[in-house]
């Protein structure tokens, strides 16, 4: 065999052994493909998008409804007039309000941005940006436990108190997302006038410190967190709470009641969670 051929060969074997580690699912069956040192979910946080830049901008001084699909090419709006006020007290109107099985998608959301996005019922965000997040970045209002609501990439700046706020029943799927400087990226309702057993599953997510909880839910109410390919960035002290739990209430303030992995309503193994 030629110098040059096996050099191609060389090439081809690694090109090869390159795209079978690609493949491979997090936690995959080769044990020794990897070092534990750099388990899977590390690899996929280096996939997540770069911070967008946008394409233009546009004044929101009422809410947008949607139904369907609205691609917004990532243009960043931002809220004036009555949606422009850039405070943190409840009630607020959102930027965009999802109709049961509406998208949103290829959006920046800039300050001020109100209430972020509403959803109605099912519904997905794709490459979704908050800026500086409001009151809240979206909330799921949703009506029945067979519904979804879907944060798929993007990711939120800027969140003093909560990213994603749960207040119907249903599950919330947040996947391939990065956070910063933030308060909660998900919390269940704690004192709703209405409650409900609620799910999240938050998959391949990197949060930067300055931040305090990635889920809090109310295990009374039977809530569950599920937690997968977890990076958590400039936390040496381990002060970010992964799973955080609390007696829901219908009126007053919740209490908080614990935290961590429990196999029942807070799921995740030490395995899931990496820092750096």
């Amino acid at each position: 065999m030629t110098t040059f051929a096996r050099l191609r060969t060389a090439l081809a074997a690694a090109s090869a052994a390159g795209l079978a580690l690609a493949a491979a699912p997090a936690g995959g069956a080769s044990a020794s493909a990897a070092p534990a040192a750099a388990p899977a979910s590390a690899l996929a946080a280096a996939r997540l998008a770069a911070w967008p830049s946008p394409s233009g901008q546009q004044a929101v001084g009422a809410t947008i409804s949607v139904s369907g699909t609205y691609d917004g090419k990532l243009k960043r709006y931002y809220g004036t007039g009555a949606l422009g006020s850039g405070g943190q007290e409840e009630g607020q109107s959102p930027i965009f309000k999802l109709a049961d099985g509406a998208v949103l998608k290829n959006v920046i959301l800039g300050s001020p941005a109100a209430d972020g996005v509403h959803c109605m019922g099912t519904c997905t965000l794709q490459n979704v940006w908050w800026e500086d997040v409001g009151e809240d970045a979206a909330t799921f209002k949703g009506t029945s436990s067979s519904q979804t609501m879907t944060v798929d990439g993007g990711g939120a700046r800027a969140a003093s108190d909560k990213v994603f706020q749960h207040n119907g029943p249903g599950t919330m799927v947040i996947k391939n997302f990065q956070v910063q400087d933030f308060g909660k990226l998900y919390r269940s309702c704690g004192n709703c006038s209405k409650q409900y057993k609620r799910n999240v599953v938050i998959q391949n997510v990197t949060a930067t410190t300055p931040g305090k909880v990635l889920a809090g839910i109310n295990t009374n109410y039977g809530d569950t967190a599920r937690l997968s390919q977890i990076t958590i960035v400039n936390d040496g002290s381990r002060k970010v709470v992964v799973c955080d739990k609390y007696k829901g209430v219908t009126s007053g303030e919740p209490t908080r009641i614990g935290s961590g992995a429990d196999g029942v309503n807070c799921l995740y193994a030490s395995s899931d969670i990496v820092y750096r």
